[in-house]
């Protein structure tokens, strides 16, 4: 079972095969987007939040009506992940080709049938440092950076559909590709003014922040997002030649009240997500379910972006739409 580095290969657990397949465009992920995916680091040849991952398999098979033995399929992920040793391995799940035309899957257990695929990547993991939680466990955290306020929304989606890792991402794609252009005419800014870059500063964009058709920001193009809000009298911190400093961190997540936007009409419920509300659950001060606003994005104090991979991102300055920035503390 050597497989090589970046290549997608399909397993078959029934037989015990792994081999490598083209994908035709009848594959419905392909063709429909019909599917799912996981992405999973790997540290130590282990699995990083592995019990997430089954809950997510468990959860988004159920929703798309689609036959996974998450327990047995996590199993044989482990020669994969002892191989691998550090980086990511991914995991998409797709329903297999119908007989019936279209769109539609037969009611009975052939149209439950699916196809696993999976790639794994020799990527460094590189954590600035660990953010500890009360029982013990530790996330990545990653260093600081800015963040950006983008102009595209995502979709709303009904029930099942919303908050699932589906394989229609194609507002999020949108959503990078604006990231990715507001960088880019950053860097051709900067070199105009031949501006040098400062030592510990990142005159980048980490991520940035998107709203769903309703007008509330949900997420970040890649993560989920968790903020602060100044308290009452606070000034407004509004900067306008903002400095990312690469040292700034979250000491700890307990101090303070958290807030994530909710998941029920738009966004990946992600893995991280799930971890760091359930770390706090049983805290003085959970997680509160609550919508970002506009009006609330000047009297933020503290914001953080996350990932199952990445783990946790703080964030430094945030602009706006506007073009203001502001300033985030610890």
């Amino acid at each position: 079972m050597n497989v090589q580095s970046n290549a997608w290969v399909r397993l078959t657990i029934q037989d015990d095969v792994i081999r490598t397949e083209d994908i035709t465009p009848d594959n419905r992920g392909m063709a429909y987007g019909d599917g799912f995916f996981t992405t999973m680091g790997v540290m130590d040849g282990a699995i990083l939040w592995q019990n997430y991952h089954v809950a997510r398999l468990i959860s988004h098979s159920a929703a798309l009506e689609l036959s996974v033995n998450a327990q047995t399929l996590i199993v044989e992920l482990q020669p994969f992940a002892q191989r691998l040793n550090q980086g990511i391995l991914k995991l998409i799940i797709t329903r297999t080709p119908q007989h019936i035309r279209g769109y539609g899957y037969t009611p009975d257990s052939l149209g439950q049938t699916c196809a696993i695929w999976l790639k794994s990547s020799a990527l460094p993991i590189a954590p600035l440092d660990y953010l500890s939680l009360l029982d013990g466990r530790a996330i990545f955290q990653q260093p600081a950076k800015r963040a950006i306020c983008l102009s595209a929304q995502l979709a709303c989606l009904p029930p099942p559909l919303a908050g699932l890792k589906t394989l229609n991402r194609l507002d999020s794609v949108l959503a990078s590709g604006e990231l990715q252009r507001l960088q880019e005419g950053l860097q051709e800014r900067l070199q105009t003014r031949k501006q040098a870059q400062t030592p510990n500063v990142d005159n980048q964009w980490g991520e940035g922040l998107v709203r769903d058709m309703r007008g509330q920001w949900v997420e970040g193009t890649m993560s989920n997002v968790f903020y602060q809000l100044i308290d009452a009298g606070d000034k407004v911190k509004m900067s306008g030649d903002p400095v990312a400093n690469i040292a700034y961190s979250i000491d700890n997540l307990t101090s303070g009240q958290w807030y994530t936007p909710s998941m029920m009409h738009s966004g990946v419920a992600g893995i991280m997500r799930q971890v760091i509300i359930d770390a706090l659950a049983t805290t003085g001060k959970p997680v509160i379910i609550r919508p970002l606003l506009d009006e609330d994005l000047p009297q933020l104090n503290q914001l953080f972006f996350c990932n199952a991979v990445r783990g946790v991102m703080p964030v430094s300055d945030l602009t706006l739409l506007t073009g203001e920035v502001v300033a985030l503390s610890l």
